[in-house]
């Protein structure tokens, strides 16, 4: 009888990402970045075939892909190697070599967007302000730049254009929970939520018609909801209840409705708001995290989204119902043999109530062994989206507790906020009873315990080794700062004015600093470490690694490192990716 080998955890790996999307004014061409070939590329598909074909072969990240108003062109944007200073170019419908549109290697080019007759583009740049950063408006076919907003004190943002183009909406960000949006018209900005002195936050504002704007905010709440601004009488007014903790707004100028995504706690559901009957509706979505909506002139709703076992895929929605445009799936691996990840809740150090992902080895493959990960952001959240490096891991017999530790988002702007200021205490303490609980509750062996994250949490991965190495048998950390002083200083420049409130002031917040930073403790960092790091990330700079690495190997401490050169902050070449995880899981198995 013919059998078949059953699937090798490399296969994991063989999974592509799509990383944006744009789908031709008349609906005819798909286009997506993926690694499809190992790298980041722009590929097309024909509407409505389904076969897919390459349209650029510079094997970079796209950050960016918009069609022209008439599909003339594409407008996309692309960093070098991972160095996320993002610059413009135009690519032909058929594919082939990319003509700049707005290119300075020293500058960044951030979300652009086409006038409606799509001879002009408008975005916002580092050029001339890399701490608080301008809007401009670029004539393609004059070659004439012209600025719109000037940065003064907080990072600004471009977000909307009216149909005109004689107002704009604009976002200033004091802090990730500070951010407030304004109306620029006839040279007057005017605040679109209330004066108040209480901090809250403005997401996804758009022009539904020339009078009036819609928003999200949690301004007077802990959630987010949707609000209305009148443009004529300058009034705001609050238009939906509940807690849903809205995260994205989209406008169906065809349908008058607004498509609009909740992310509270691990999930997304989709809503649909009438604006003629001011009904808020949930919608059936094929996915659990939505990462990104698209509206046709035609009103047709386009979908990029994932689960925890079904990687990034697109979908089509027609007449109620969501059909699939693309098959991205774990090749010769069943949903069966992939874990969808069980939801824990548990009680801190303090009584606040932490939400996790546990994320459980099948039984038969089970080596008994968890490895905990505090995601990164810190203001971001583990969700039920897939990764490769997890399934891999799983299967391989590693179970994975991923908890959403205070100052993760979704759960509220309180919550959000108590990881500012407190990089190093609650947060690290919500880690350590929740790997206690797991202890108590039977999911985990305190002599068991692997730790691994990745930014923050590769930070937190540094913190928690030197503040509780008894916990761990080795630690894994990949792109991590780890000394909050120089880490202060070596962001890029239009991320400086947030790093008093979310991080702390070196001169201020001395002592708090220095007990909060991983490299205060290096004579308790005992146990074996890998530390991941790219040479080219801007976020956490490659001197974060260095210092510690230096520092521990002079203690003569085990730690391996490996530093990638063509890489950031992040993953964008599918090799440098399966040659890391490969090591994690060399190093891991080496001390199992």
């Amino acid at each position: 009888m013919l059998t078949f080998k059953k699937p090798t955890a490399e296969q994991f790996f063989k999974v592509f990402n799509i990383e944006d999307f744009s789908v031709s004014p008349d609906e005819s061409q798909l286009v997506f970045s993926t690694n499809l070939t190992g790298y980041y590329n722009i590929w097309a598909m024909d509407l409505p075939n389904n076969y897919p074909y390459p349209l650029t072969f510079n094997n970079q990240s796209c950050h960016g892909i918009k069609y022209e108003p008439n599909g003339k062109y594409i407008m996309a944007s692309f960093d070098h190697d991972g160095n996320e200073l993002t610059q413009l170019y135009a690519l032909p419908t058929s594919g082939g070599d990319l003509s700049d549109i707005r290119v300075d290697k020293d500058h960044r080019h951030m979300v652009a967007r086409f006038s409606k007759d799509g001879k002009r583009i408008f975005y916002t740049g580092t050029k001339d302000n890399k701490t608080f950063l301008n809007t401009f408006s670029y004539d393609i076919e004059k070659g004439e730049e012209k600025l719109i907003v000037e940065g003064k004190d907080a990072s600004t943002y471009l977000l909307d254009v009216s149909e005109d183009e004689k107002s704009f909406i604009f976002l200033k960000q004091f802090s990730n929970t500070y951010t407030l949006a304004y109306l620029l018209e006839n040279g007057k900005e005017v605040q679109l939520t209330p004066p108040t002195d209480k901090q809250h936050t403005v997401n996804g504002p758009v022009f539904t018609d020339e009078n009036t704007i819609y928003l999200l905010t949690d301004y007077e709440d802990d959630s987010t909801y949707v609000a209305r601004y009148d443009i004529p009488s300058g009034s705001f007014e609050r238009v939906s209840n509940g807690d849903l903790h809205f995260s994205e707004l989209y406008f169906n100028k065809n349908s008058n409705k607004l498509y609009i995504v909740s992310s509270k706690g691990v999930e997304d559901t989709l809503y649909t708001y009438s604006l003629e009957s001011n009904e808020l509706t949930e919608l059936d979505a094929p996915v659990s995290i939505i990462d990104k909506l698209i509206i046709s002139k035609k009103g047709t709703v386009y979908l990029l989204g994932k689960t925890a076992i079904k990687p990034a895929n697109i979908y089509k929605l027609e007449d109620g119902n969501w059909s699939c445009l693309t098959n991205n799936r774990v090749p010769a691996v069943s949903d069966e043999d992939l874990s969808d990840p069980e939801i824990l809740t548990y009680p801190s150090f303090d009584g606040l109530e932490i939400e996790s992902l546990f994320f459980k080895a099948k039984e038969e493959v089970s080596n008994g062994h968890v490895i905990l990960w505090p995601h990164g952001g810190p203001q971001a959240s583990e969700r039920k989206f897939f990764r490769s490096y997890f399934q891999f891991l799983i299967n391989r017999g590693f179970s994975i507790f991923a908890p959403n530790f205070r100052g993760s988002s979704n759960y509220g702007l309180s919550y959000m906020k108590m990881v500012e200021g407190d990089w190093g205490y609650g947060p690290r303490l919500d880690n350590i009873t929740g790997l206690d609980w797991l202890i108590e509750k039977g999911y985990a062996e305190k002599d068991k315990i692997f730790l691994m994250g990745g930014s923050y949490g590769g930070y937190m991965a540094l913190l928690l080794h030197g503040r509780h190495p008894e916990y761990f048998k080795a630690v894994i950390d990949i792109f991590g700062v780890s000394n909050l002083f120089s880490f202060i200083e070596s962001v890029p420049e239009h991320w400086k004015p947030v790093m008093k409130q979310w991080v702390g002031d070196p001169v201020e917040d001395k002592e708090k600093l220095t007990e909060f930073s991983p490299i205060t403790y290096l004579d308790t960092m005992t146990k074996p470490m890998l530390i991941i790091q790219g040479a080219n990330d801007p976020r956490v700079v490659k001197h974060e690694s260095d210092q510690i690495v230096e520092a521990l190997q002079a203690k003569g401490r085990d730690v391996e490192y490996i530093v990638l050169d063509d890489e950031g902050h992040g993953f964008s070449k599918k090799e440098n990716e399966i040659k890391v995880f490969q090591a994690i899981l060399d190093f891991i198995e080496k001390h199992t």
